[in-house]
C-alpha cells in the first residue's frame, strides 16, 4: 500500500470511527434510560443531601420513566463513594451526589486521593444549595456581623469558633473570613455538627456556621444569635437576616451544596437527558417550597454553569488551603 493511499486509509478509519462512536452514543441516548439509575451518596442516610434527593426521588421517577436508587457508600471524606463513581461505566446508569468538599475541596487536602473530581466527572448540576448561618452565643455583644467583626478585632486570639472537623466547608469559610476581614480567631473542631453547636451554646466557642435547621430551635429559645447568611441573597425563610455581603463582605459567601455528577464521558445527550428531569424536580412548587423552609435552596444550575462556578471556586479553596498550610495534608 503507497503512502498516500495508507495516510487515507487511516484516515477514513478514524473518521468512521468517530461517526460510529457517535451514532452509538445518540442511540444509546434515545433510550435512556432502559434501567434503574444508582445514584452513590457518599455519606451516611440522612444526611442534608439524602434529604434532598428522596424530595425529589419521585419527580425524578415520573420524568425518567425509571426507578432511581440512592445507594449510601460513606467513608474518607465521601471520597469513597465518589472514586466508586469516577470508575464506573459512563453510560448515565451511575451517578454521584457529593457535597461541595467532594469536587472542590479534597483535592487539595487529602495526599491519597489520586483524582482531580473537576477532570474525573462530567458535572451535571447543583441540586440545592445550603447557605451557612453565622451564629454567636446569646451573651456575645454582637448582634451583627460588623459588630462581631469589630469585637473580634478587639480580642485577637481570645475568640474560638467551632467547626465540625478540619477541611470541612466550615472551617475554611471561617479561615477565609479571617483572611478577608483581618481577624484573629482560634478554630477548635469538633465530632460532627451537634458537638460543634453544643460548643456555641457554652459559649465555649463565640462564631458556629451551620445551616439554618441546625440552630433553628436555639433561636427560638434565646440561646443563639443569627448574624448574616453565607448567600448571595436572603433566604425566604429569613427575611430579615442580612447576607454577608450586606454585612459589608462583598463577594463573600459561604455555603454547602449538593453536586450531581456522572463519569467522565458520558454522553453529553445522557447527561442533558438527567439535567432536565432534576431541573423540573428543582422547580416543582412542593420540592421549593418544602427545602426553603429548612434553610435550603433549590438549584438548577446548567452542566456548563455548574463546570465553571465549580472550577472558579476550587481555585478559592485552593488558595485558602494554601495559606492556612493544609495543602494536602490528609493521608
Amino acid at each position: 500500500m503507497s503512502g498516500l493511499n495508507r495516510r487515507t486509509f487511516v484516515t477514513a478509519g478514524a473518521a468512521a470511527a468517530l461517526t460510529s462512536s457517535g451514532i452509538w452514543s445518540r442511540a444509546q441516548a434515545a433510550g435512556f434510560p432502559e434501567r434503574p439509575i444508582t445514584i452513590i451518596y457518599p455519606y451516611g442516610a440522612g444526611g442534608s443531601g439524602d434529604v434532598v434527593l428522596r424530595m425529589m426521588q419521585p419527580i425524578l421517577e415520573k420524568q425518567l420513566g425509571q426507578s432511581v436508587i440512592i445507594e449510601t457508600r460513606p467513608g474518607g471524606g465521601g471520597n469513597i463513594g465518589a472514586h466508586a463513581v469516577a470508575q464506573a461505566k459512563p453510560d448515565g446508569y451511575t451517578l454521584l451526589l457529593g457535597a461541595t468538599n467532594n469536587f472542590v475541596i479534597n483535592q487539595f487536602l487529602f495526599k491519597s486521593l489520586d483524582m482531580d473530581p473537576l477532570k474525573a466527572f462530567a458535572l451535571v448540576t447543583r441540586p440545592s444549595i445550603i447557605p451557612s448561618v453565622f451564629y454567636t452565643n446569646a451573651t456575645v455583644p454582637a448582634r451583627t456581623m460588623q459588630e462581631f467583626i469589630a469585637y473580634a478585632k478587639g480580642k485577637p486570639g481570645k475568640l474560638n469558633y467551632a467547626s465540625p472537623g478540619v477541611g470541612t466547608t466550615p472551617h475554611l469559610s471561617v479561615e477565609r473570613l479571617k483572611q478577608i476581614a483581618g481577624i484573629d480567631l482560634v478554630h477548635v473542631p469538633y465530632r460532627g455538627a451537634p458537638a460543634a453547636m453544643q460548643a456555641l451554646l457554652t459559649n465555649d466557642v463565640q462564631l458556629y456556621l451551620a445551616g439554618y435547621g441546625v440552630g433553628r430551635a436555639f433561636v427560638e429559645q434565646g440561646k443563639v444569635r443569627m448574624l448574616a447568611v453565607g448567600s448571595e441573597r436572603r433566604l425566604p425563610a429569613l427575611p430579615d437576616v442580612p447576607t454577608t455581603g450586606e454585612s459589608g463582605l462583598a463577594g463573600y459567601t459561604a455555603s454547602n451544596w449538593w453536586g450531581l455528577a456522572a463519569p467522565k464521558g458520558t454522553p453529553a445527550a445522557v447527561i442533558d437527558k438527567v439535567y432536565a428531569a432534576f431541573k423540573l424536580a428543582a422547580a416543582d412548587k412542593a420540592v421549593k417550597e418544602r427545602l426553603e423552609k429548612i434553610g435550603f435552596l433549590a438549584g438548577d444550575e446548567t452542566p456548563a454553569a455548574f463546570t465553571a462556578s465549580a472550577a472558579a471556586e476550587a481555585s478559592i479553596w485552593e488558595d485558602t488551603i494554601r495559606k492556612i498550610g493544609l495543602y494536602q495534608s490528609i493521608k
